[in-house]
């Protein structure tokens, strides 16, 4: 039986996440990412973690895309890893907060060269007409750096931290039995773990 009280939820966040990187056969770092528009309408995507502490979870992406619109308007998220391999699950609940540049910076340079032009060349979210019209965008930009060594991170490219007031565990159970906890933080910000009702 799986019972977490009395442990750190990001060490055990850790542990979990380890375990997946380990034995998950895709992207074991996926995670879907829920924003709120100002008007209260909720949308969700999958997004890659590219970085996690006890201060929080990090993603990256166009802060002019959709869901970029949506974490300035309204800062409130929740993300939901899941692997099927382990029958495991983590909720997390929280508010959103812009990464230092030079950390931004320093991921972008870490990507594959093909990576940085199709982010660069992309207008995320926004009607294209063709598909056409983007594979030139990124043909000007292939040629455009073609002697530079390292392509510029657009302005617009953000790195976020997630910092979670929520984190809820979830382990799969015989005959929909499954253990759930989750764990909040006191005003002293120390985390305790609660049993939920599966």
């Amino acid at each position: 039986m799986f019972n977490p009280v009395g442990q750190n939820p990001f060490e055990l966040f850790d542990e979990w996440m380890k375990d997946a990187e380990r034995e998950e056969p895709n992207n074991p770092n996926a995670m879907c990412l829920s924003t709120v528009s100002a008007d209260g309408k909720p949308s969700s995507r999958m997004v890659l973690l590219k970085d996690y502490d006890d201060q929080g979870l990090v993603f990256y992406t166009n802060s002019e895309s959709r869901k970029g619109g949506e974490l300035s308007e309204n800062p409130n998220v929740a993300l939901c890893l899941y692997w099927k391999t382990f029958q495991r699950q983590v909720r997390i609940e929280g508010e959103v907060e812009i990464v230092p540049r030079d950390m931004t910076q320093a991921y972008f340079n870490s990507r594959h060269r093909g990576s940085q032009i199709a982010s660069a060349a992309s207008k995320q979210s926004r009607p294209l007409p063709d598909r056409q019209v983007y594979e030139d965008r990124i043909r000007e930009l292939e040629k455009q750096f073609e002697d530079v060594e390292q392509i510029p991170c657009p302005d617009h490219w953000n790195g976020y931290r997630v910092r979670p007031s929520s984190i809820e565990f979830w382990v799969e159970g015989e005959f929909r039995t499954h253990d759930r906890f989750v764990f909040k933080c006191n005003e002293n910000g120390i985390w305790n773990a609660e049993r939920l009702y599966p």
